[in-house]
């Protein structure tokens, strides 16, 4: 997801988003763990999608204050 299309959510859909990715990275991690995964790269880029969306809302909430 790009820095573009995650700014462009509210702070509620984001917070969807999140939970959404964090519990996709969880299974993808056990997962990984279990049987090796076929581009173990994507966890990567999971983990970097949620770090993305988290700055964007911790930006606003500071913003908003």
């Amino acid at each position: 997801m790009k820095n573009k299309d995650i700014s462009a959510l509210s702070d509620q859909e984001l917070i969807e988003k999140i939970k959404e990715e964090k519990a996709g990275l969880n299974k993808m991690t056990l997962n990984h763990a279990i049987s090796p995964v076929e581009k173990p790269s994507i966890i990567r880029v999971n983990r970097r999608n949620i770090a993305r969306m988290l700055t964007v809302l911790n930006q606003r909430n500071k913003a908003s204050k």
